[in-house]
């Protein structure tokens, strides 16, 4: 009897023996990775609670299945809790003190620059909550890989903490969701985890600018030289000018809000209404339509003119053909003559 409860045991599907291990999992935040992650534990079998401080405004944002409610609802229910939030967020959490303790704090956040001296994040969010276990894991991860699973990205996933068995349970989990966890030892290694994806092409900054610098340099020479110049100078042909002008103004707000969004670092802040910024990218649909359908319009003038420019020549070579054989037969038949 124990032999055949032993293979019974062994023969339950690996995300079985998760779902008992780790009733609830809870997600604080509602962000884009928040978001990936509820969907990869929702298709693992696995109860998800997503703690949000609004969660009627929330709810549409996650799939069937996700259990939205208030923050202090999910680090209730849930034993283990990822840490979907800024750095700058975690005091936030400090009234949820009680209802962490003794919970295990799964902490995904990553920095913005290199981290030599200071303590990592992981290390602050454990200075927080001291009754917490801190496990540092899953910031190697983007949510294209959370949504889409390990197929499409890295499989491994580094994994730090102090608390063993918190440590494993979270290594469980990575496990169950198509991922290899990789045990990177205590919470001081989190340093070296929040630094490892900005370590890509550490050595690369000068060679990469350069060779931007030339080929953006290189390109504009050409583009002018053999794009612009010559209609300008030929004074005629202005179509595929003008089509060219349409089709980079369509473009101009995107760029413009890219550009705004990387200069303040986030995307989750408004436009400022009274820039021209603001003005641009809000009301950018009406004039991208319209310049798209101009664009449209010139390019098909173009293919026009030119597919009469093209009959044009055509009906002028035969022209010439035909006169040319008259000439010649005139000239056989006078020498024949």
């Amino acid at each position: 009897k124990l032999k055949s409860c032993i293979q019974i045991v062994v023969a339950l599907p690996r995300w079985t023996c998760t779902y008992k291990l780790i009733p609830a999992v809870g997600i604080l935040g509602t962000g884009d990775f928040s978001r990936s992650l509820a969907h990869r534990l929702l298709a693992c079998g696995l109860r998800v609670i997503v703690g949000s401080r609004s969660p009627d405004r929330n709810a549409d944002r996650f799939p069937a299945g996700v259990e939205v409610s208030t923050q202090r609802d999910a680090a209730a229910q849930a034993h283990v809790l990822f840490v979907a939030l800024f750095p700058d967020h975690y005091s936030s959490l400090a009234a949820l003190k009680g209802e962490l303790a003794g919970k295990v704090l799964v902490d995904v956040s990553n920095g913005t620059t290199l981290n030599r001296s200071r303590p990592s994040n992981a290390e602050e969010l454990a200075a927080l909550f001291p009754e917490s276990s801190v496990v540092k894991g899953f910031n190697v991860l983007s949510a294209w890989a959370l949504l889409n699973g390990p197929r499409d990205g890295s499989r491994q996933v580094l994994i730090c903490s102090d608390d063993f068995q918190a440590k494993n349970r979270v290594a469980l989990l990575a496990r169950s969701m198509g991922f290899v966890p990789v045990d990177m030892g205590c919470l001081s290694s989190a340093r070296d985890i929040e630094n490892a994806p900005l370590y890509l092409f550490p050595s690369w900054g000068s060679p990469f600018l350069c060779a931007v610098c030339l080929f953006f340099s290189f390109y504009i020479y050409n583009f002018f030289r053999g794009v612009l110049l010559p209609y300008v100078i030929k004074g005629h042909n202005t179509l595929p000018l003008v089509s060219l002008v349409m089709l980079a103004l369509v473009y101009l707000p995107g760029l413009l809000a890219a550009g705004l969004q990387l200069l303040r670092g986030t995307k989750y802040q408004h436009f400022p209404c009274g820039s021209t910024v603001g003005y641009v990218c809000a009301s950018s649909w009406p004039p991208q339509l319209l310049l798209c359908s101009m664009h449209a319009l010139y390019s098909l003038c173009l293919l026009c003119a030119s597919s009469a420019r093209y009959k044009l020549l055509n009906a002028a070579f035969k022209q010439v053909r035909v006169r040319l054989m008259v000439f010649f037969i005139f000239f056989i038949f006078f020498f024949s003559t």
